[in-house]
């Protein structure tokens, strides 16, 4: 052990005066000359300044001294933590509303997204239905989404309007397919390019040579192979 740790050990017995008298003069003579152990002692009665000193002692067990002023200066230190911990646990929790409000602005902006394509979908959908002699609909369940498609038949000009909305584009290497429902089996009409924010339209005649048109079909492909017949999964299936 160093010779300052001795003073460093022993500044709260001198701030007691709990030396003893050959110590305490020792001790007195360092802190003329150290002005570490004067800082510590001047922070040491500043803490201690309302004890009361100068009263006449009186016999205690060995230790005790020290034992009293030890739990006293750290009843202060405690308290001097106590603000500063506050003002942290004030911060982790402002740091926290926050995240929870910027997280509920963006399930907002998120809901309010989908309204307006839900809006924009049903917007094209009636522009679509201008004209029309019949209405045909039917609701698709895909991938935890849910859609639909319609059939606006216009006896006029013997063309159907084909809206498909609501799901999802196809995934890599399939297609939509749509698929007239006849006499004689069913004809393949188009594919069908969806996006969520807006409504696969087709427009399409009749197909040619077609014994009674019956209805329509959508349905899930491959993208490449043979297109005559529908393999695939069926979506939707309406019939007039």
């Amino acid at each position: 052990m160093k010779a300052h740790d001795w003073f460093i050990e022993h500044r709260t017995d001198y701030a007691a005066r709990a030396l003893e008298p050959d110590d305490e003069v020792l001790f007195r003579d360092h802190l003329a000359r150290c002005a570490e152990c004067r800082l510590a002692f001047a922070e040491l009665e500043r803490d201690l300044a309302w004890l009361s000193m100068g009263v006449a002692p009186v016999p205690v067990r060995p230790g005790f001294t020290r034992s009293v002023v030890e739990r006293i200066l750290q009843s202060r230190r405690r308290r001097r933590w106590v603000w500063p911990a506050v003002a942290a646990a004030a911060a982790v929790l402002a740091v926290g509303i926050w995240q929870r409000d910027q997280a509920r602005i963006a399930a907002l902006v998120q809901e309010l997204g989908a309204r307006d394509a839900q809006l924009a979908a049903t917007r094209d959908t009636l522009a679509a239905a201008l004209g029309t002699d019949r209405v045909l609909q039917t609701s698709i369940e895909l991938n935890g989404r849910r859609g639909a498609m319609l059939i606006l038949a216009d006896e006029a000009t013997h063309r159907w309007k084909v809206v498909v909305h609501g799901i999802p584009a196809a995934r890599e290497g399939e297609r939509y397919t749509f698929w007239f429902i006849t006499a004689d089996g069913m004809v393949r009409g188009a594919e069908v390019i969806c996006d969520e924010l807006r409504p696969a339209v087709l427009v399409l005649d009749m197909p040619p040579g077609a014994r009674f048109v019956r209805g329509g079909s959508l349905t899930i492909e491959p993208k490449t192979g043979d297109l005559s017949v529908p393999r695939g999964r069926e979506l939707a299936h309406l019939e007039l």
